[in-house]
C-alpha cells in the first residue's frame, strides 16, 4: 500500500472541530432523556406507582440503545463502503429527527396511548443514529491523526461524549433551580430538545467542511478492484478473520459503557429516587464529574501513546474499581451532596483512564476495510448489553434486593469483564509505530 497523504494541520484541526462538536451535540440530545427522566415518566408512562412509571420510562431509555447494533453496523457499513464523512452527515440528521419529535410530542393526557408509542419510535431513531457515531467520529479522528498520537487525539472522542453530559447536567440544573416545578413539566423540559432540532443543520454545515479521511482514501485507491473490494460484507470479515480482537475490544467497552450508565445516567436517579437528594444537587454532582472526565481524557489518551493502552486501562480500572467501592459505600451511609460530590468526582477521574483509551483499542486492532464496521459493532453490542438497560437493571435490583448497595456489584462485575478482556487484548504495532514516530520527530 502507498503511504497515506499527509493532511494539512488546518484540516486536522478541522476534523478534530467537526468530530468533537458533532458528536457532542448528538449526545446531548442522547443524554438529556435520561436527565428528565423522572419528568418523562409522568407525562407519558403514568401509573398508580411511581416506580412502574419511571422503570416504563428507563426500559423506553433502554430500547434506544436496542437498536444501535442495527445502527451501528448499517452506518458502520455505509462508512466502509462510500466513507466516513458521509456517514457522520446522514447520523447527525437523524439524531435532529429524534430529539425533534421528543420536543414535539403530546403528553399521554393530550393523544393517548399513541404518545408513549411514539416517544419509542423517536428512541429508537435516536439508537440508530448513536449507533453510528461513535464508530464514524472514531475512525474519522484516528485516521487523521499522527500515527504516535492517536490515543491523544482519539481520546477526544471520549472528551466530546464528557462534554456532552456536562452541558446536560448544566442545562438540567438551570432548568430544575430557575423554573417552578409546574413550569418545567408543562413546557420547561422540552427545551433542550427543541434546541436538540438545530444540531441537524449545524451538524451537517460543520462537517461538510473536512475532507475524506486520507487512510480510507488510501485504501480505495490501493484495492484490487475498489468497488468489488467496498462491495465485500464487512461482518462476514470481522466473525472469521477477528474473533479475539472482537471479544477483548467488547469487554472492554462494557466496563466504561456500565460506567458511564451507571454514574452519569442511573446514579442521579437514584440519588433522587431513594436517598432524597435534591434534584437540582443530584444535577450540579453530575456537571462536576464529567467535567472532570473532560479535562482528564486528553492526559489519558497522551500517557496511552506514551505508555502503551494496556498500561494505562488496567490502572485505570482498578484505581476505578477501588473509588467506586469506597465513595460508593460513603454514599449510601450518609447521603448528601457533599458525599454524591465526592462520589462522582472520585470515580470519574479513574473513569478517565478507562474511557480515553478505548476510541483507539477499537480503532486499533481491525485493519481499515472493516474498522468502522468492527468499532460499531463492537461498541453497540456492549453498550446494548450492559448499558442501555443499566438504570433499568439497577432500579430494578434495588427494589428487589432492599439493598442501596446493589448497583455496585454491577459495576464490579462489569469491571471483572473489563480486567480480563484487557489482558487478553491483541498487541498491536501502536507501540512500534509510536516509538518510530517519536523517534523521527524534530
Amino acid at each position: 500500500m502507498s503511504a497515506n497523504p499527509v493532511p494539512s494541520p488546518a484540516m486536522v484541526r478541522k476534523v478534530v472541530i467537526a468530530s468533537v462538536l458533532g458528536n457532542a451535540f448528538e449526545w446531548f440530545d442522547f443524554a438529556i432523556y435520561g436527565l428528565f427522566a423522572a419528568t418523562i415518566a409522568r407525562l407519558y408512562f403514568p401509573a398508580d406507582n411511581p416506580l412502574a412509571s419511571l422503570m416504563l420510562t428507563l426500559a423506553t431509555f433502554g430500547i434506544g440503545f436496542a437498536v444501535r447494533p442495527l445502527g451501528g453496523v448499517l452506518l458502520g457499513l455505509y462508512g466502509d463502503r462510500v466513507g466516513r464523512k458521509k456517514a457522520l452527515s446522514v447520523t447527525i440528521v437523524l439524531m435532529a429527527v429524534g430529539t425533534g419529535m421528543i420536543g414535539l410530542l403530546p403528553t399521554y393526557a393530550a393523544i393517548g396511548v399513541g404518545a408513549p408509542i411514539l416517544m419509542v419510535l423517536a428512541r429508537m431513531i435516536q439508537g440508530i443514529s448513536a449507533g453510528g457515531e461513535f464508530s464514524g467520529a472514531t475512525t474519522m479522528l484516528v485516521e487523521f491523526a499522527p500515527a504516535h498520537r492517536r490515543g491523544f487525539f482519539g481520546s477526544f472522542q471520549m472528551c466530546s461524549q464528557a462534554l456532552a453530559f456536562s452541558l446536560g447536567a448544566a442545562v438540567a440544573y438551570l432548568l430544575t433551580t430557575k423554573l417552578s416545578a409546574a413550569q418545567l413539566e408543562s413546557w420547561g423540559w422540552r427545551l433542550p430538545f427543541l434546541f436538540g432540532i438545530l444540531i441537524g443543520p449545524v451538524g451537517w454545515i460543520i462537517r461538510s467542511k473536512v475532507d475524506e479521511s486520507p487512510e480510507f482514501l488510501a485504501y480505495r485507491r490501493s484495492a484490487v478492484s475498489a468497488s468489488e473490494t467496498a462491495a465485500r460484507t464487512p461482518l462476514r470479515d470481522l466473525v472469521r478473520k477477528y474473533p479475539r480482537e472482537m471479544i477483548s475490544s467488547t469487554g472492554i467497552c462494557v466496563v466504561g459503557t456500565v460506567s458511564a450508565y451507571v454514574f452519569v445516567f442511573f446514579l442521579p436517579i437514584f440519588a433522587k429516587q431513594r436517598l432524597g437528594i435534591a434534584t437540582a444537587d443530584a444535577n450540579l454532582a453530575t456537571f462536576f464529574g464529567t467535567a472532570v472526565i473532560l479535562l482528564v481524557c486528553p492526559l489519558a489518551g497522551y500517557l496511552s501513546d506514551r505508555y502503551g493502552r494496556k498500561a494505562v486501562l488496567l490502572p485505570g480500572m482498578l484505581g476505578y474499581g477501588v473509588a467506586a467501592w469506597f465513595f460508593f459505600h460513603h454514599f449510601i451511609a450518609a447521603p448528601s451532596f457533599q458525599s454524591l460530590l465526592l462520589l462522582q468526582v472520585g470515580v470519574s477521574f479513574f473513569m478517565s483512564f478507562i474511557w480515553a483509551p478505548v476510541p483507539i483499542v477499537l480503532t486499533e486492532v481491525f485493519p481499515v476495510g472493516v474498522r468502522s464496521t468492527g468499532a460499531a459493532l463492537t461498541y453497540n453490542l456492549a453498550v446494548l448489553l450492559f448499558g442501555g438497560l443499566a438504570p433499568f437493571v439497577n432500579t430494578w435490583l434495588v427494589k428487589v434486593t432492599g439493598s442501596n448497595a446493589a448497583p455496585l456489584y454491577y459495576v464490579l462485575f462489569s469491571l471483572l469483564i473489563g480486567v480480563v478482556s484487557t489482558l487478553l487484548l491483541p498487541q498491536t504495532d501502536g507501540g512500534r509505530v509510536r516509538a518510530q514516530a517519536a523517534s523521527q520527530a524534530p
